[in-house]
């Protein structure tokens, strides 16, 4: 075999190895795409229950079902200050309420 016929067949061999390298990065990039949406899926489909099983005090319960919150992944995304009757002191029960819920998750 020629140099030149060498060199043709490892630029063809290169070729194919990147382009195999490409579909493999992009198998993977729609994986993790996939993985991420299934993990979103679960967290909503686990948070899926009444606000009530939180055990919060009544005060901060009655406050978010009259803003129509009935659900806890109602609460995902939210600034909780916004919610009028919130306070500062409201609001950390509301977020030790729902830690404690994730850590049993």
């Amino acid at each position: 075999m020629s140099d030149n016929e060498n060199l043709k067949e490892n630029e063809t061999n290169v070729n194919i190895n990147f382009e195999k390298d490409m579909q493999m990065q992009k198998i993977k990039e729609e994986v993790l795409k996939k993985f991420d949406e299934y993990k979103k899926t679960l967290n909503y489909m686990a948070c899926d229950a009444p606000i009530e099983i939180l055990q919060l005090p009544k005060p901060i319960e009655t406050i978010l079902l009259d803003q129509g919150f009935f659900r806890i992944y109602d609460l995902f995304d939210l600034d909780f200050i916004k919610i009028k009757g919130l306070g500062d002191v409201r609001c950390r029960q509301l977020t030790t309420c729902l830690d404690k819920f994730f850590a049993m998750l």
